[in-house]
């Protein structure tokens, strides 16, 4: 097991500065201008941040052997799962502000960049609590069963702007405009300064997502209590987000049975926690499971998309 005194600074260093690097390359090269993203670019930079990643879990498996680079794997793995559902809330975010196309990258981009401090802080505290208190695992397990259960059984999620605190808090401290403004979060009034829509798109897009990590984030506690993979492998879901909105928010509709199958992962995590106990479940067979029961879950929606589509055909 990788021990988190092999992870020394600079390697968190490392990491980071890595990471700046691109996403300076993609803003501040690829996309300083608005423009709308295409299918063919979606697909480039989701196989991108998929080979970066497995390159990643390379580089650990040679360092520090199979089970610090199967940790990851299965992280990545979930935390890339569980941000798919991600992808339609904010889909209906972007429909409900009714935000350009053109514009999309840019709050993805801020938003993803509030991501990562966020769930930094969020990793930060939840592996200080659980190495003071051992017990908050089993907290944590039970919240995941409980949550998968309420995700299989739940009905369509909503998005409302207007019961968002932090959209309330900024209507009421600071002059919101009814227009967008190119791709700028203010825009300058006779003697003021003002909100754009843009603003309050990110900060949905930047709440939304703190809900999701408040799933996401114990269940790779399930995994793996090493801060360092943790961090890292929330970190190429989140980047790997972005992309994946573009691929498949128009496409979301065909899988009817991912929410089913994020559920049972939620689930079989939780239960992995609670049982911890007694029971260690191998980390290549928990990377079997939940890759098994997401591609399960993906696949049975698409084929059930297509005999649907078929069926439909036959009756017109």
């Amino acid at each position: 097991m990788l021990a988190v005194e092999a992870i020394q600074s600079w390697h968190w260093a490392g990491f980071i500065i890595g990471i700046c690097f691109f996403l300076a390359l993609d803003l501040g090269l690829l996309h300083r201008e608005a423009r709308e993203i295409r299918m063919r670019e979606a697909v480039a930079w989701t196989i991108c941040w998929f080979i970066l990643a497995m390159m990643f879990a390379a580089g650990l498996l040679r360092l520090y052997g199979s089970q610090a680079a199967g940790e990851f794997v299965t992280g990545y793995i979930v935390e890339l799962a569980l941000s798919m559902d991600n992808v339609f809330v904010i889909a209906m975010i972007f429909t409900f502000f009714g935000v350009p196309s053109r514009l999309q990258h840019r709050v993805l981009f801020w938003g993803i960049l509030g991501a990562m401090v966020m769930r930094g802080l969020m990793i930060w505290l939840g592996v200080e609590l659980v190495n003071r208190f051992h017990w908050i695992l089993y907290m944590l397990g039970a919240f995941l069963i409980f949550t998968g259960i309420k995700m299989a059984v739940g009905g369509e999620e909503e998005v409302h702007p207007e019961r968002n605190p932090f959209i309330k808090l900024a209507r009421k401290f600071f002059p919101v405009t009814n227009y967008y403004d190119g791709q700028h979060f203010t825009t300058k009034k006779p003697g003021y300064f003002a909100l754009t829509p843009l603003a309050l798109v990110l900060m949905m897009v930047e709440t939304t997502d703190l809900i999701f990590a408040v799933d996401s984030i114990p269940a790779i506690f399930g995994v793996t209590r090493n801060p360092f993979i943790i961090f890292t492998s929330n970190v190429f879901a989140i980047l790997g987000l972005r992309s994946l909105y573009f691929l498949l928010a128009g496409a979301m509709a065909y899988f009817e049975y991912l929410k089913f199958g994020l559920a049972l992962v939620l689930i079989f995590i939780g239960g992995k926690m609670l049982l911890a106990f007694k029971y260690h479940l191998d980390t290549l067979l928990s990377l079997i499971i939940v890759a098994g029961i997401i591609f399960t879950s993906v696949m049975s929606s698409l084929i059930l998309s297509q005999l649907q589509g078929n069926n439909d055909e036959s009756d017109g």
